[in-house]
């Protein structure tokens, strides 16, 4: 396990080394780095959408329910005033 982190450590120094010297390696990395920041910030968004229509789906549902109730509420009242009578 030590040989490997040893290992990481100097690998990542080479490469740091190898980016900081080369033009085109930095321009590769910068573009690598925009890419992947495109795509992180496109799932957000469909994660965003995704959550934003289950919120709507959830109020529209329990709008119908309150509809519902409300109905429920109205037949049980009249139901209770025709037994009284």
């Amino acid at each position: 396990m030590e040989k490997f982190a040893l290992g990481v450590m100097v690998g990542g120094i080479c490469g740091a080394l190898l980016t900081a010297n080369n033009y085109k390696m930095r321009t590769l990395v910068r573009k690598a780095q925009e890419e992947v920041q495109a795509k992180f910030d496109q799932m957000l968004d469909e994660r965003t959408r995704a959550m934003d229509a289950t919120t709507d789906e959830i109020k529209a549902e329990t709008e119908e329910a309150k509809r519902t109730a409300a109905t429920a509420k109205k037949r049980v009242s009249k139901a209770v005033e025709k037994a009284v009578d």
